[in-house]
């Protein structure tokens, strides 16, 4: 982890005690000797930065600076702000500044230095796992996650995390699977969902993880007992492509920072059986390795929803003075099934229902890192990342067909209409092998196979600068990916439980201008690469400044493998800039403002279907390749942030507010009347602006957070778009969307509690609230339709330490059995009958993804 604005030659005496540690046996520290009390203060006059103050910029809690002894422990503890701690070389008390100081040696886990040791904590500002910044230094909302609040959720999924943790994030399961959720961070998006516009670049150990065929992110593929931390950083071109509403950066364990070993195992409702095992070691002063292995099957709530999640992770560290070298290495195969909305009438006769299965997904991925940190000199900070993962995907999913029998031939099948001949594979008519009155359905099946391999490098300096305290960064980063995506359909029958049955008859290509969703073979091939640069510049101890900026350049190539549709080559260029400041206006506040620009380019998903006149299935089939322009954003955000000591403990507290415009904004339309087809399209500007604030108590007992969110997202500028609305043009099948109106599946408020008391010494009680306010269904854009309700779910959760290493939990999700939905969206009611109703029409134009009714969930932990 990166440095901090390192403390002055010349400093008064201080008197450090502990603030947030839970009860320890370690005693606390009194100008460097074993004092009383567990309360941190610098008595006497608070002593400017340099006192290494690391305060709160989370507004969580602040100004921890914690002296202890190298080296993690297995349960590391971590500040209000939620920050992993790195070390900190402080020179001698009795040092003078000079032009050219000797910078302190910052690094996480021990040190083979014998110079004194101050644990301090900072934040990330650039993709690298080296160096980051002061917290009060960073012009910017700060939001943190640490291993502890993960492991508290008792979840294999880090979105939970964030969920309970972050103000602004909420999780919507738009596939209806509570293991591949869409995350939602102030109205931009990162989705499992192939073919939803993507707004969130995510990092895990420096490298982004973002797919290449559709930037699309997989949560279940992390490896979430591994995490040692989370930031979701904001207002930030360093970070790449994709990070419109910002960056989630992952920082995983290792040897140096996590040793011992842990067990866990947990179960419950819906038959869920979870383990975890972890274990870390530093086998001497130079090395450390580290390893997790996750596992989990769910048979889920609804019908058709198991899961199973298989992962492994895996370091390998060298230190050596200095520097630092790391190996990591991760693989995991997950399958998951019912990822698909329900018809609301079908949820009202059953809370489990699905519609249209087979629903299938399969995900593998492998990938190997390799990073590494070298001090070149005192203050000039060297590391590199090499990295190549592999990811496959396959769905299976079922669906409903265009194919018919013909009028003049029932004997053959015809596709849109009774007239239009429906051809197989080798461009002949397709016989029709159902008997008459079948109802017929489709399996759509597609794979993705991606292997991206790339490199960056990153330096930092610390010199004074006239004088004054600086930290400049400069990087570089390359990365390529060749996909290959292949499509099918399979035309079926289609059973009494929606369930497709398959009857070995392939689509192939037609003649028509419309065509059949007919088999697709794509290779495609990204070329990204990015200069970043950024300066952060203390013009008084008080007030620093930050500018920098980044130059992205994007090259993707289409080649179609079974004809020349699909063939293009697509170059974007963008220089994205950032200039910010903070000022500490009293040792407990400080405030914060930047602007910044980022920009995201059309993926090979949708530039190879982008044509209104020939819509495809979305994540399944393309069939032409106009042009789309790339998404620009420009971010203005400003805030306060502070803590105060208070009796009951440490009170935190942030308060900021934000605008994002989007230029040229991508969006998916939907083709009316074919279920699942539609076409990406830019449809000018939309905006996103909006207030978070959030108030945290901490102390040894009692653990308080409470935050608020607004975001009101809308559109800018009008535009037609087709809809399954029950409020669309009957002849254009169309809505007109009007400037003000506002972005659909955003809800405009957040409200999040949460609680943990110790009941005991070795019995905690807590619990937490979520509040998410109404949302508009997807396919009303033009707000005509009622909204999806708003719901408030409540948790609780316990945990007893039966021994010192044997821990005893359970938890209780959804308390009071609350049914409610998280996406809404329309639907072709024309499709299909409701076979639960006689096969009478749909009349309900809505389609949800249900929620997880009540559950309980009990686990035991062992640690060694």
């Amino acid at each position: 982890m990166p440095d901090l604005l390192w403390l002055a030659r010349e400093r008064p005496p201080i008197t450090l005690v502990c603030t947030n540690r839970r009860k320890s046996k370690q005693p606390a520290v009194t100008g460097g000797k074993a004092g009383m009390g567990n309360r941190l203060r610098v008595k006497g006059l608070w002593v400017k930065r340099r006192l290494l103050m690391a305060s709160v910029s989370t507004g969580l809690l602040s100004g921890l600076v914690v002296a202890s002894p190298a080296g993690a422990a297995q349960d590391e503890e971590t500040n209000v702000q939620n920050l992993p701690p790195v070390e900190v070389s402080a020179p001698s008390p009795s040092a003078t500044r000079r032009t050219t100081p000797t910078r302190p040696v910052v690094r996480a886990g021990a040190s083979s230095s014998n110079r004194p040791k101050t644990r301090i904590y900072v934040y990330p500002t650039s993709p690298g796992t080296g160096r980051g910044l002061d917290v009060d230094k960073v012009a910017s909302s700060i939001n943190a996650v640490d291993a502890n609040q993960i492991r508290r959720t008792g979840s294999l999924n880090i979105t939970d995390a964030l969920r309970d943790n972050i103000a602004g994030v909420n999780i919507s399961e738009v596939t209806g699977n509570p293991f591949t959720p869409d995350v939602e961070f102030r109205g931009f998006v990162a989705s499992p969902v192939t073919g939803t516009p993507q707004g969130l670049a995510v990092y895990q150990n420096g490298v982004r993880i973002n797919e290449a065929f559709s930037d699309a992110v997989n949560w279940d593929l992390i490896p979430t007992a591994a995490i040692r931390s989370v930031t979701l950083v904001t207002n930030n071109p360093a970070f790449g492509l994709n990070a419109l509403g910002g960056a989630i950066n992952l920082q995983m364990k290792d040897g140096f920072t996590y040793q011992g070993a842990e067990l866990d195992v947990m179960g419950g409702s819906f038959g869920r059986i979870q383990g975890s095992a972890q274990w870390g070691k530093q086998v001497d002063k130079n090395y450390g390795v580290y390893a997790a292995l996750e596992g989990l099957r769910d048979n889920g709530f609804r019908n058709f929803s198991q899961s199973t999640v298989r992962r492994f992770y895996s370091d390998v560290g060298y230190k050596q003075g200095d520097s630092e070298f790391h190996a990591n290495m991760g693989v995991a195969k997950n399958d998951f099934g019912a990822s698909a909305t329900v018809p609301a009438e079908l949820l009202d006769k059953y809370w489990g229902a699905t519609y249209t299965t087979p629903q299938t997904t399969s995900n593998r991925v492998g990938y190997l890192n390799f990073t590494g940190k070298v001090d070149a000199t005192p203050t000039w900070t060297l590391e590199g990342t090499a990295h190549v993962r592999r990811y496959e995907q396959k769905i299976v999913d079922g669906n409903p067909t265009d194919a018919q029998e013909c009028a003049v031939d029932p004997a053959l099948l015809c596709f849109g209409d009774d007239t239009t001949p429906a051809n197989g594979a080798g461009g002949v008519q397709l016989a029709n092998p159902f008997a008459p009155g079948t109802i017929l359905g489709e399996i759509d099946r597609g794979s993705i196979r991606s292997t991206t391999f790339g490199v960056s490098g990153q330096a930092t300096n610390t010199d004074l600068l006239f004088g004054h305290d600086n930290r400049f960064v400069m990087g570089t980063s390359y990365d390529a990916s060749v996909t290959r995506y292949n499509a099918t359909a399979e035309i079926g029958s289609m059973g009494e439980n929606y369930v497709v049955s398959g009857s070995g008859v392939f689509l192939g290509a037609t003649p028509t201008v419309d065509p059949v969703a007919g088999p697709v073979s794509l290779r495609t091939v990204n070329q990204y690469n990015g200069v970043y640069a950024m300066d952060t510049f203390n013009v008084t101890d008080a007030f620093a400044i930050t500018g920098g900026g980044r130059f992205n350049v994007a090259r993707i190539t289409l080649e179609d493998q079974l004809g020349t549709a699909l063939n293009g080559d697509h170059t974007f260029t963008r220089f994205n800039p950032v200039i910010g400041g903070t000022y500490k206006i009293t040792p407990e506040l400080t405030a914060y403002a930047g602007y910044s620009e980022a920009n995201r380019v059309p993926t090979p998903l949708e530039l190879g279907c982008a044509d209104p006149t020939r819509p495809c299935l979305i994540a399944a089939f393309l069939v032409s390749d106009p042009p789309l322009k790339q998404v620009v954003s420009k971010t203005v955000e400003a805030g306060f942030r502070g803590s105060k000591e208070l009796n009951i403990g440490t009170l935190g507290w942030k308060v900021g507010a934000f605008r994002a415009t989007n230029y040229d904004d991508i969006v998916a339309v939907p083709a009316v009347g074919r279920t699942g087809f539609g076409y990406f399209s830019n449809v000018g500007r939309t905006r996103r602006q909006g207030l978070e604030a959030e108030v945290n108590i901490k102390s040894p007992t009692l653990q308080f957070q409470a935050s608020y969110s607004f975001v009101d997202a809308r559109y800018l500028d009008a535009f037609e778009l087709g809809s399954e609305s029950p409020f669309r043009d009957p002849v254009t099948e169309t809505i007109q969307v009007l400037p003000g109106n506002q972005l659909p599946a955003i809800p405009r408020h957040r409200v999040k509690v949460g609680v943990d008391y110790n009941v005991t010494d070795v019995w905690k009680v807590g619990g937490n609230a979520l509040f998410v306010s109404s949302q508009y269904f997807v396919g009303d854009e033009s707000n005509q339709y009622s909204k999806l309700p708003s719901y408030t779910v409540f948790n609780l959760h316990t945990s007893y330490q039966v021994t010192k290493n044997f821990q005893l939990y359970g938890r209780v999700d959804n308390v009071f059995d609350r049914r409610y939905a998280t996406y809404g969206q329309f639907f072709d009611r024309e499709a299909l009958p409701n076979l639960t109703n006689g096969g009478a029409d749909f009349t309900d134009p809505r389609s949800l993804s249900p929620a997880r009714p009540r559950a309980f969930y009990a686990g035991m932990r062992v640690t060694f």
